[in-house]
């Protein structure tokens, strides 16, 4: 009895039309987003990935935006939460309501709250308690709510993107390492260039906005991501990527003989096992993403920092001497050869 062959024909039309879509994309995008490409490619590689992401910017750098247009692109529902202290696990798992049936009797029904939508923005998660910031993580994790006794699903595709202000602390709640371990990425949104800038307060005064806003074409549908997402994992990594991933991830723990000596000095505590599975997973996307049927050492470095920098926590003498996750990450990319078997 021989196995079945892989349909190595269809992936291939398939990552043709990913690699043409995600052109498409961006060319829907830019009509309401000027520059932070970085930012649009690392969103695209955490949805084909089948992740989450945390997007940390200050306030005014059109987030909200960002994520809404790119659900408009997707034909996919799009969901606003405004995280607030007050707000309950109910507030966006949903409740049970009692129900008055055609019979005259009464029975509780599950009423769905505003997590059900394919495409969730988390906006200032870290202003909600620890109790309501896990209800959401639980739906992240497990891809239902439980409630009652019964398991409610969540819709296919699903996505949490999830935004924090990284200058306001007071009054909020830091998601603790455990939880930030579930996004896959962490996403710096920097202030635009000048001339982006520029562009941003010439277009946003213009009548012409409004318009350019209501003409973002549908690219892809909802069971199109999700085939395309099969497609991504499905994507070969030969043995030495792999080493390569887990040498990354290995390399931030400073209770390792063999890590770098500035990983010992700075570093407090370092990615764990899941940061080579996403480092690898984000990997495939981005080399599907530029129509590439294989991934390159040089994608895992390229994803490196985005799936890294939350799962790296500096000590006091790396804040002392202004070093970040992100320099530290940079210094091991630098330091770890590509391209050769690592034990």
């Amino acid at each position: 009895m021989t196995a079945k062959k892989k349909d190595t024909g269809g992936d291939k039309q398939a990552i043709d039309k990913l690699n043409e879509a995600y052109k498409r994309l961006q060319t829907e995008l830019a009509k309401v987003i000027v520059g932070q490409e970085e930012v649009v490619e690392q969103l695209l590689l955490a949805i084909f990935a089948r992740g989450h992401c945390l997007l940390e910017g200050v306030p005014g750098l059109a987030k909200t935006l960002l994520v809404s247009t790119l659900a408009r692109c997707m034909d996919l529902s799009f969901r606003r939460i405004q995280f607030t202290p007050d707000l309950m696990p109910s507030d966006i798992t949903g409740t049970e309501v009692l129900h008055d049936d055609p019979k005259g009797g009464r029975t509780f029904r599950f009423v769905e709250g505003p997590v059900f939508a394919n495409v969730i923005l988390a906006d200032e998660i870290n202003r909600a308690g620890p109790k309501t910031q896990a209800a959401l993580l639980e739906a992240m994790q497990e891809r239902q709510v439980s409630f009652g006794g019964q398991d409610h699903p969540m819709p296919d595709p699903f996505f949490v993107l999830a935004t924090q202000n990284p200058i306001e602390q007071e009054g909020t709640y830091p998601l603790p390492e455990a939880q930030l371990d579930r996004f896959i990425f962490k996403i710096h949104v920097g202030y635009p260039t000048d001339d982006n800038e520029l562009e941003v307060i010439r277009r946003v005064s213009s009548p012409a906005f409004a318009e350019a806003s209501d003409d973002i074409e549908k690219v892809l549908a909802g069971d199109d991501i999700i085939n395309l997402q099969q497609v991504v994992l499905r994507v070969p990594a030969a043995d030495h990527v792999l080493q390569y991933a887990r040498r990354l991830a290995q390399c931030t723990r400073p209770d390792r003989d063999d890590a770098p000596e500035h990983v010992k000095k700075w570093v407090s505590w370092g990615a764990g096992p899941r940061a080579g599975i996403y480092l690898v997973q984000t990997a495939k996307a981005r080399a599907v993403l530029q129509g590439r049927y294989h991934v390159a050492c040089d994608d895992i470095a390229a994803v490196s920092a985005p799936v890294l920098r939350h799962r790296i926590l500096c000590n006091y003498a790396a804040q002392a001497e202004g070093m970040t996750p992100d320099k530290v990450i940079e210094q091991i990319v630098s330091e770890i050869p590509k391209n050769e078997k690592h034990g």
